[in-house]
Parts: structure tokens; sequence; C-alpha cells
């Protein structure tokens, strides 16, 4: 087995929970290591569990963090292990993906708000040691420079933590011919605000732009865990693992990390397990 895929074939430290499936890909076509879990909740108890070996680990690891409805799982479980004092977060650092643009922190739609309620104040981390992009900036170009300068300052991501869109996006880079290496504003495509209607009162409510990490600054985690859930992610989770690499399926691209695992339930996998 070449040198380059046999790096990108990790394994976590501990065995996966009871009746759930490890996805034996083929080495040779496919190097992300790909964990199957049975369903959503034990999704969520497996990603929490690296999560919290990490920062075990490392009590300062800086952590880059998902948005939208298949982290909450994960982030419910979290706070559930920091307030059970399993695990301390109070010294790690967090730096989010992307904000809606223009968005104010205070809307209850922003990713700002969703993040404060669902994971940064119960878990504990430390007022200044959560970063996300600002989505109502005076000066969009200047934010995305500094939002790259913490990232720089802090000494890189440990751990970062995607979803993914049903589109192949990851954060928000869409597919295109081009993808942008740094945070950037990005225009949404209309699978990502259809998708993403089903947060709003209605479909013309979902802004249209993002500020959002780019694709080189997320490829520079030293570690990446991607997670699915649901039939809808299926298509998606097969064109990252199984297809070609290509600015078109932006979550491909993550077949060029040295250290990546794809975490899905059951329905995810769908065209995995064929």
């Amino acid at each position: 087995m070449p040198g380059a895929q046999r790096k990108n074939m990790i394994q976590f430290e501990s065995k996966p929970p009871p009746l759930d499936s490890v996805h034996s890909c083929s080495k040779k076509v496919i190097p992300i290591r790909v964990l199957i879990l049975r369903d959503y909740q034990s999704l969520s108890e497996r990603a929490a569990h690296v999560v919290a070996e990490t920062v075990r680990a490392n009590p300062w690891a800086v952590l880059g963090l998902a948005t939208g409805s298949t982290p909450l799982g994960l982030y419910r479980e979290l706070v559930r292990m920091a307030q059970e004092g399993r695990v301390d977060f109070s010294r790690v650092t967090t730096f989010n993906l992307d904000e809606y643009y223009p968005i104010k922190k205070e809307n209850p739609q922003s990713y700002y708000y969703y993040m404060r309620q669902n994971f940064w104040e119960p878990a504990g981390i430390a007022p200044g040691s959560y970063h996300i992009p600002n989505g109502d900036p005076a000066d969009v170009a200047a934010e995305c420079r500094r939002y790259e300068r913490k990232i720089k300052d802090a000494g890189g991501i440990d751990l970062q933590i995607l979803g993914i869109g049903v589109n192949g996006h990851i954060g928000f880079n869409e597919p295109a011919e081009k993808l942008q290496a740094e945070t950037h504003l990005v225009q949404l495509s209309e699978d990502t605000i259809i998708a993403n209607s089903r947060f709003f009162e209605k479909a013309e409510d979902v802004p249209r732009h993002a500020l959002t990490m780019g694709m080189g600054t997320i490829m520079k985690a030293r570690r990446i865990l991607l997670l699915a859930s649901g039939e809808s992610k299926a298509e998606a989770i097969r064109d990252t693992v199984k297809g070609s690499v290509t600015t078109m399926v932006p979550a491909s691209l993550l077949q060029l990390h040295p250290r990546v695992t794809v975490m899905v339930d059951r329905e995810a996998a769908k065209y995995l397990l064929g």
C-alpha cells in the first residue's frame, strides 16, 4: 500500500460501542477511515468521546466547531460530560467554521446565538476563548483577515469538527470550479438555502451569503472529524469517500488530508454498504 494512503488510514484509540460497525473500505480506493454507527445517538456519543479524549490529552486544545442540526447531539453529550465533571473545557480555544452574513450575533438565527446556547456557555468555555466570524462587520475583507490571524495566533486547529451539506459543501465552501483557501465571503447555493430554510420561518429569511473558513484553513487542521446523519446525506458521503477529488464536491478534498475520520449513521452510509 502506498505510504500516502497508509498515513490516511487512522485508527481511533478506543473501540466503537457494541453493535456499531466499522466500514472496511478498500485501502487502495478509499484512504479515509469511515465509522458507521447504528443511529444518530450512537453517532453523537462516539463523536463526543473523540472530542473529550482530545481535550483530556491536551486541556489547551484548539477545537474547530460546526453548526447545523448534525452536531447538536454531539454538543448535548459534551455539555453533559462537562457538567458531570468528566471533561473540562475551561482552557480550550474554539473557532467556528462560519457565520451568516449579514446577521447580528443577537439574532436567534445567528450561529453565534446557536453556539452560545448549545455549547459555549453550558460547557463552561471561558469568554474570550470562543471565536466565530463577525456576521455584521464594517469591513468584510478586514474581518476575514482578522479571523485568519486569530487562528494562526492560536497555533492552528487541533481537531476540526465538520458537517456536510447535501451538495458536498463543508463549512460554507460551495461546489465551484475554484475554491478559496482562507476565510472569505461566499454566496450560498440554492441547495444550501433550501436545506437551511427549515431553521427559519420562511425561505426568504435565509441569508444569501456567509463568512466561512476556506478549504485551505480547514485542511490545515491537524485532525478532522466529519459527521453525517440521515439518508439525505448519503450521496454526499459516497462522493466524499468514494468519488474523485473535485472542487465540485468540496468534501472530497478531505481525501488529501492525512488524518480524517468520517463518522456516519447507517442511513447516511446507505451507498457505502451496498
